[in-house]
C-alpha cells in the first residue's frame, strides 16, 4: 500500500489483506478493463499474490504487465466477500531471483501437476509468472462492502432451463413415502 503517511488503520487492512489472501485457496482476479472476474489459484510471496498462467496452466485473461487489476478475497470459513484491494501487474522474468521464489511457492501449491519433477523447467518455457502488488487502500472491507450482490447470471444453457415437473412424479413420491411410513 503506497502513501506517505501510514495509520494504524492503514496496518490493520494491510494485514487484513495479506492474512485473508494467505489462508483463500482462490482469489477472484479482474484485469484492467475487463467487465468479469476469473478464480486463480495463487500463492502469497514477498508481500504479494504470485500466480502462474498459460501454457497448460489457469489462463491468465487480460492480465499484462504495468496494467491494473482487482483482486477480491473471500472468506474461508464463510465463502463470502471479505476483502478487495486494487494491484500492479508485474511480470516476473525467467530464472530471475524474484521468479525463482514465486516458482518455489507456486510449486507447493499446484495440485495434480502432471509433471512435477520438470514443472519449473516447464513454467520458465510456456507459462507466465505474474506478481499482483497491492496499491493504494482496500476498495471493499467489513464494514464497507458495496450493496450489489455481485452475483452473476447463469449462462444460457437448458440445463438450467426450469421445466414443469412429469406429472407422475408426485404419485411416485407420495406412493414410496406412504408404503414406507
Amino acid at each position: 500500500m503506497d502513501g506517505t503517511t501510514a495509520t494504524a488503520d492503514d496496518f490493520l487492512d494491510r494485514a487484513l489483506l495479506e492474512e485473508a489472501t494467505k489462508k483463500s485457496g482462490l482469489i477472484w482476479v479482474r484485469a484492467q478493463g475487463a467487465a468479469e472476474s476469473r478464480p486463480l489459484w495463487h500463492a502469497w510471496y514477498d508481500g504479494a499474490v504470485v500466480v502462474v498462467g498459460d501454457g497448460g496452466e489457469q489462463p491468465l485473461h487480460g492480465l499484462t504487465a504495468g496494467a491494473g487489476a482487482e483482486v477480491t478475497v473471500r472468506s474461508k470459513d464463510k465463502w463470502g466477500r471479505l476483502v478487495a484491494w486494487p494491484a500492479r501487474v508485474v511480470a516476473l522474468e525467467p530464472r530471475s531471483e524474484a521468479w525463482q521464489g514465486a516458482v518455489e511457492e507456486l510449486k507447493g501449491k499446484r495440485l495434480n501437476a502432471p509433471d512435477t519433477d520438470a514443472i519449473t523447467d516447464r513454467w520458465a518455457r510456456e507459462c507466465r509468472v505474474l506478481r499482483l502488488e497491492p496499491v493504494g487502500a482496500l476498495s471493499e472491507r467489513p464494514g464497507a462492502m458495496p450493496d450489489a450482490s455481485h452475483a452473476a447470471a447463469p449462462m444460457p444453457s437448458p440445463a438450467t432451463t426450469r421445466q414443469p415437473i412429469p406429472a407422475h412424479l408426485p404419485k411416485l413420491v407420495f406412493g414410496r413415502l406412504r408404503r414406507k411410513g
